[in-house]
């Protein structure tokens, strides 16, 4: 049991949250399931006003761990790691999260695996997954080592201080720069996509070409997020019919080449650790299938310089992590 007395007048959720320094919504489900009490009293509800000096009483419940179905046999590259956080290169083919439509191996379960799990104040095991990619997708990810960091981190992302950019290979270069502001919900016709719907939940990406061949066949362009949708990038490109090369779901269409995978990659990710204040810049290697395609048209150096070039121009501004 933990004890606390009162310091302010404020809620009940108000007062755990900040002597815990956890989400209110992990306090809410704490105090909706009994656990917590006030001057003796069990109390239930969030909104609680609390006095000056009222003894607040917490009992954690017991934890129950995550179900691990699958074993996970495959790699994943670990690009830092600290106490605090994990930053990982995701492989392509790797689900985020288990479900009951996924019978393999989950990155949650590779987690739990390596002993990368936090316990939740609701009383069940967790990863510490902060934000996800879909299973076709490469790249960087950010995974909180306890429930302190798992809260500073969300709502970076939240409050978009967290910053994620993208590289794709289209089947058509950009038109020209652009940001899309749409919405975006589940597609009315195929509960498999999602797709810009009017009432949808608010959805901004921000496009930029990087290089394109003469004969448009290799497209490389560059996306950052303001939101976190699901298929988001993949969403706003079909918009505009663009699509990414082996998206087959959003509409690209190949009759020639055999093409492996979606070419989608989370290349940069920044954050500001939630320990040091620090701003830290995270990259994920662009894969060698990227290469593989673009080296009929340009060399590796060439390739390079203008993706530096490109993140320098979304990275280098002043309001970077906003970028409005």
């Amino acid at each position: 049991m933990t004890e606390f007395i009162s310091s302010q007048t404020l809620r009940l959720d108000q007062e755990l949250a900040t002597k815990l320094q956890v989400s209110r919504n992990q306090v809410v489900n704490l105090i909706k399931n009994g656990s917590v009490s006030v001057n003796g009293k069990i109390v239930t509800k969030a909104g609680f006003a609390l006095n000056l000096g009222d003894k607040i009483s917490l009992i954690k419940p017991q934890i129950t761990p995550i179900q691990s179905e699958f074993k996970a046999e495959f790699d994943v590259e670990i690009l830092y790691e600290d106490s605090d956080i994990l930053v990982i290169n995701k492989p392509i083919g790797v689900t985020v999260h288990p479900a009951p439509s996924v019978k393999e191996a989950t990155l949650v379960e590779w987690l739990k695996q390596k002993g990368y799990t936090l316990s939740s104040l609701g009383g069940t095991e967790r990863a510490g997954i902060v934000h996800r990619l879909d299973k076709g997708t490469s790249g960087v990810m950010v995974v909180a080592k306890n429930n302190q960091t798992h809260t500073v981190l969300s709502q970076q992302l939240s409050s978009k201080d967290m910053g994620r950019i993208y590289l794709a290979l289209c089947d058509l270069p950009l038109k020209e720069n652009c940001v899309i502001d749409r919405p975006i919900s589940r597609h009315p016709q195929n509960r498999l996509k999602n797709a810009v719907v009017s009432g949808g939940k608010p959805a901004k990406s921000a496009f930029a070409n990087i290089i394109s061949s003469q004969n448009r066949r290799v497209n490389l362009i560059s996306a950052k997020l303001f939101t976190g949708r699901t298929h988001q990038i993949r969403v706003h490109l079909a918009s505009i019919n663009r699509h990414i090369l082996g998206d087959d779901l959003y509409g690209f269409k190949s009759n020639s080449d055999k093409i492996s995978r979606i070419f989608l990659h989370a290349y940069i990710l920044r954050l500001i650790h939630p320990k040091s204040n620090q701003i830290m810049e995270f990259k994920a290697p662009l894969p060698s299938e990227f290469y593989q395609l673009i080296s009929k048209e340009f060399n590796k150096e060439i390739v390079d310089e203008n993706i530096s070039v490109l993140c320098d121009i979304f990275g280098g501004i002043a309001q970077w992590m906003r970028y409005d």
